[in-house]
């Protein structure tokens, strides 16, 4: 085997299929990245048996071969070659990588003992890589992170048709992101629950593509496989087991107080008041008409306090959050403005976005962030 590449679309490829190699596998193979050159494209494919990815780019195929290299290794080594063509030799049991005066030699791993890697299901759909970026970044904040609970660990992925709807919970809030697409056939309504670290993961890196493809297997069958593809880039992950909780009825109907408030300064704001606490410290925030207090600590604690304008339409009401998954929410709404909904002063509160201070909400986004409670 022997081939010559350009170092951006090798680091870019090798970059990808890596997300997939395990830090702990039950064989050492699954350490390696399997390097395939045929005919004009160079294939790389890496896999945990739970996630497997796969990368191809042109290259100059001086001779056709396949090698399984360890995969950690060749990403610091692409990584760190400068910006000129790459050569990859297989000679004997050893893989030589030159690049100008650079020159590395890797051993190499049993190809023969390497699985087979999932074939991509059956697209369900395409969608605009940078609007599923988006969308997803700003649902997998609030998965969870405990793996003793597996279900709140993924996004919940809900088609119908034209809609595709996303939603995660860790149970101390909730994002519900909706968004339309283009359906692969008419009438397709399926679910799917995704690792939320895998979906991110995903959703990022394949933005350099126009569009990305989703393929939502059936959870009836065995193997139960999501995929996700861009330009010469695919990736299958396993389906979370488990129900995820229902939680359209968490969204409150009948809103008592409503808040409108500039994002950057209330951001400012909850990191400056939030410095004298940890994030298991509630932060208290009055909302009054035409103004928000926002305040920290109590007694002999550090203290802070700091008042910011709003608009409050409704009831005055004192609540409290934490902070960092106030601050998370803020983030997340991606809009000048924020709209902050209340039913009570012990019931969850909806943020949604907005572009302008008297503009409409941005509906198609709400993070649902629970109370807690202080000593007052």
């Amino acid at each position: 085997m022997k081939f010559i590449v350009e170092q951006s679309a090798l680091a870019d490829c090798v970059n990808w299929v890596s997300r997939s190699l395990s830090t702990r596998p039950i064989k050492t193979e699954l350490l390696g990245i399997v390097i395939d050159a045929t005919g004009s494209n160079v294939e790389l494919s890496g896999s945990d048996l739970e996630t497997s990815s796969k990368a191809n780019f042109a290259a100059q195929i001086i001779e056709a071969g396949k090698v399984l290299v360890p995969g950690k290794l060749l990403v610091e080594i692409t990584r760190s070659l400068p910006n000129k063509p790459i050569t990859i030799t297989l000679d004997g049991t050893r893989v030589l990588v030159t690049s100008g005066s650079a020159k590395f030699t890797l051993p190499t791993l049993s190809i023969n003992e390497y699985p087979n890697l999932p074939e991509l299901p059956e697209s369900t759909g395409v969608i605009a890589s940078d609007t599923f970026a988006a969308a997803v970044a700003q649902v997998a904040i609030a998965a969870g992170r405990d793996d003793s609970l597996p279900t709140l660990t993924g996004v919940h992925v809900e088609v119908n048709e034209n809609t595709v709807t996303l939603a995660a919970t860790d149970r101390y809030r909730l994002a519900v992101r909706e968004m339309q697409w283009q359906p692969s056939k008419p009438g397709v309504e399926t679910t799917a629950l995704l690792r939320a670290r895998t979906l991110a993961d995903a959703a990022k890196s394949l933005t350099t593509s126009k569009e990305v493809s989703l393929s939502l297997g059936s959870t009836a069958s065995h193997d139960r496989l999501a995929g996700f593809a861009g330009e010469g880039k695919t990736m299958t992950s396993r389906m979370l087991d488990g129900t995820f909780p229902p939680y359209r009825h968490l969204l409150p109907q009948e809103i008592t107080t409503t808040a409108i408030v500039e994002v950057a300064p209330l951001l400012d704001s909850v990191r400056r008041v939030a410095l004298v606490t940890d994030k298991t410290v509630p932060l208290r925030l009055e909302f009054t008409n035409g103004s928000l207090s926002l305040e920290a600590g109590a007694g002999e604690e550090a203290q802070a306090t700091e008042s910011i304008e709003i608009s409050l339409t409704g009831e005055d009401i004192s609540i409290a959050f934490n902070p960092v998954f106030l601050a998370d929410g803020l983030n997340a709404v991606g809009t000048p403005y924020v709209q902050i909904s209340f039913t009570g002063s012990n019931k969850p509160a909806i943020l949604m976005g907005r572009t302008t201070k008297d503009g409409a909400a941005i509906e198609n986004y709400r993070y649902l962030l629970m109370p807690m409670r202080y000593a007052s």
